[in-house]
């Protein structure tokens, strides 16, 4: 979940994951072969790490691999009219929902607002903001992200992070299983992900 200020100072806008990847970018398979194992005792540590592996991948880079849902949550409309979706790669606008004075929610006709996916972050820009009731979390923003929805779909830089993290956390496994992660980065792990970096705003 992130959550932070909008630039009026006044609102909060809160994003957080609705619906998670049905799979991962790499496979239980691609992962074994990469270590060169041959035996299925520790599968469940290898998907273990491979979850977190994912996850500490894209909160590095801000970005949904697979693809999966999120919703932003606002108080209130910006003034620019323009709302950012922090999750790259935005797919599609599922829903805006305005709630009002009694919480009961409205659904914004898909034609009063259109969407950039191209920029980063992703912008939604509203022609019409109609007035929001409920002082607290009035707007819900529901969208799907991702680069796809297979292993596949995913850039191979950001697989290889994977491979490498998992490979790593793997070797000091005695020590650290999968929901200790991360507890340290591998050597080359940053330069991997340097071209998807999160951008600064």
């Amino acid at each position: 979940m992130d959550v932070w200020r909008s630039s009026d100072g006044v609102s909060f806008m809160t994003l957080f994951r609705t619906v998670d990847p049905t799979v991962e970018p790499v496979t239980l398979v691609e992962v074994k072969a990469h270590l060169r194992i041959d035996h299925a005792s520790e599968d469940d540590l290898l998907n273990g790490l491979i979850r977190a592996a994912r996850q500490e991948v894209e909160t590095a880079t801000g970005m949904a691999l697979i693809n999966q849902s999120w919703r932003l949550v606002l108080d209130d409309w910006p003034p620019h009219a323009v709302l950012y979706l922090r999750r790259p790669p935005v797919r599609e606008i599922i829903a805006v929902t305005v709630f009002d004075d009694d919480g009961a929610g409205s659904v914004l006709d898909p034609g009063s607002y259109d969407l950039d996916p191209v920029s980063n972050p992703a912008r939604l820009h509203l022609s019409k903001r109609p007035p929001v009731g409920q002082k607290l979390n009035g707007i819900e923003v529901d969208f799907t992200a991702g680069h796809g929805e297979a292993g596949t779909d995913v850039p191979d830089l950001l697989r290889r992070a994977i491979l490498l993290l998992v490979a790593h956390w793997y070797e000091f496994r005695a020590g650290f299983g999968a929901g200790d992660q991360p507890v340290s980065l591998p050597d080359g792990y940053r330069r991997l992900l340097s071209v998807h970096n999160a951008p600064r705003l």
